[in-house]
């Protein structure tokens, strides 16, 4: 009685099994890398901060036209306003006030999300603003006095950098004198006893 030789097992439908399985391992592993690798660097630097110098320190009455849009400086309210977030525009010329006293403006444009609003301010210095503001160029922008830096958005690293940076008033021409006490309200309504010390 001779002996039946085993019959060799096909093997293609394997193979052609794991080809297939590597194959869409590739896929998936390059949809989320190339994206990544096509983007534009994210800036990292302060290399846009724009700077403004030779900014009047001056009290005025009434409204001031300034040149740039937020304010970086120069004539202004004789009362400021009170550190925190705000949820209507800040009055321009009492803000610069604050600027004087190196705060930190933050600024977003009013159809920001919610979440955004609430990352921007988790990230608020305590001597620092956060408004809304029509018109801006930008998502947001961060200001000091004589300092401005357009930012993508809220989760731009550039913003917790410029904090870092600037916010301790380093450009301010009374760099200690804080947002403290002032005006309560977004509108510059003048207060009883509140941002009134002459600076």
């Amino acid at each position: 009685m001779s002996e039946v030789a085993p019959q060799p097992r096909d093997r293609a439908p394997l193979v052609a099994l794991l080809v297939t399985l590597l194959l869409a391992a590739l896929i998936v592993t390059a949809a989320a890398v190339v994206p990544r690798l096509l983007a534009e660097p994210v800036d990292r630097t302060l290399d846009q901060v724009r700077v403004y110098e030779d900014l009047p320190t001056t009290h005025v009455d009434g409204d001031v036209d300034y040149a740039q849009d937020p304010p970086v400086g120069g004539q202004h309210a004789d009362r400021w306003l009170d550190c925190g977030a705000y949820e209507t525009q800040v009055r321009a010329e009492n803000v610069v006030h604050d600027l004087e006293h190196g705060t930190v403006l933050v600024t977003y444009r009013p159809d920001t999300s919610t979440a955004d609003v609430e990352r921007l301010e988790a990230l608020l210095p305590d001597n620092g603003i956060l408004s809304p503001w029509d018109g801006l160029d930008a998502p947001v922008v961060v200001t000091v006095w004589g300092r401005q830096l357009a930012l993508t958005g809220a989760d731009d690293p550039r913003l917790p950098l410029f904090i870092d940076t600037f916010g301790a008033g380093e450009t301010a021409p009374e760099p200690f004198a804080s947002c403290a006490g002032g005006l309560p309200d977004a509108d510059g309504s003048q207060g009883e006893g509140m941002g009134s010390l002459p600076t």
